[in-house]
């Protein structure tokens, strides 16, 4: 059996539609209930209560884990105990490029290395759901504001992330690897907006944004170190945030989807 935390986000939903489609035997654990396929176990529980995993984690083999919760260690140890033997963690690029500030993610990663487990970790680059968060601009007047319009940066289809997931999951060869995961090429926020544009059918106007006006939004939601570390990625990227990944191609065997690719999809959203 494997456990799939984080059961109802973007890349953890997609994932348990993989994995039982392929007959694997699936416990999806969130906080809340979730709409899952047929004969998917759900299990109530939080990565910041470690003892409420027990009942997920018992007579399973395999766990996808996400980057939450403050003990990583107590996680893993609860995994162990319940007899799981491989441990799939979703971390972040960032825990590669800047390491001092991504501690949390980097904190998952060495403890997931200590822990004796069969391990691979998976870091992914900007989603390409980052993107949603100009659904209500665009509703509206069919325009989209953004910091950096000409920087770019190649996110990743959060399907793709699920897919290779899946990959890993059930698949021997993979343990003691880490993967970076990213699209096939760099795209500029400006260059998203004229994507969703032409999956509307519709001009979507780009308006960018000054520095000082993305981190005063961005403050709404998301703490101040926060804002500062990602604003400092979407101005000036390092090379290797730059870098496209090989590795989404060579563990599926085909090009990762592109940023059209989702817009298509989810045109609907921005209608």
């Amino acid at each position: 059996m494997i456990v799939v935390t984080g059961a109802t986000g973007n890349v953890g939903g997609e994932l348990v539609r993989l994995l039982a489609a392929a007959g694997e035997r699936v416990t999806a654990v969130s906080r809340s209930a979730a709409d899952l396929p047929e004969g998917v176990r759900h299990v109530a529980a939080d990565l910041a209560d470690p003892a409420s995993l027990k009942p997920a984690f018992d007579g399973a083999g395999a766990l996808f884990l996400l980057v939450a919760g403050p003990d990583p260690r107590a996680v893993l140890d609860v995994a162990k105990a319940a007899g799981i033997r491989r441990v799939v963690l979703l971390s972040s690029l960032g825990a590669g490029t800047r390491p001092a500030m991504y501690g949390h993610p980097v904190a998952f990663e060495e403890a997931v290395r200590d822990s004796g487990l069969e391990w691979t970790i998976l870091r992914p680059g900007g989603f390409h759901t980052n993107s949603l968060a100009w659904a209500e601009t665009v509703r509206a007047d069919r325009t989209v504001a953004a910091p950096f319009g000409d920087v770019a940066l190649p996110g990743i289809d959060p399907a793709d992330i699920a897919e290779v997931a899946a990959v890993v999951l059930r698949a021997d060869g993979h343990a003691g690897r880490t993967y970076e995961l990213t699209g096939p090429e760099p795209v500029t926020p400006r260059e998203r907006a004229a994507a969703i544009g032409a999956a509307l059918g519709a001009e979507v106007r780009f308006t960018e944004q000054t520095r000082e006006e993305a981190r005063a939004q961005m403050l709404r939601f998301m703490p101040e170190p926060v804002a500062d570390g990602t604003l400092s990625i979407l101005g000036t990227p390092t090379a290797a945030e730059r870098r496209v990944s090989p590795d989404v191609e060579r563990l599926l065997g085909r090009a990762p989807r592109t940023f059209a690719d989702w817009a298509a999809r989810n045109a609907a959203v921005y209608r």
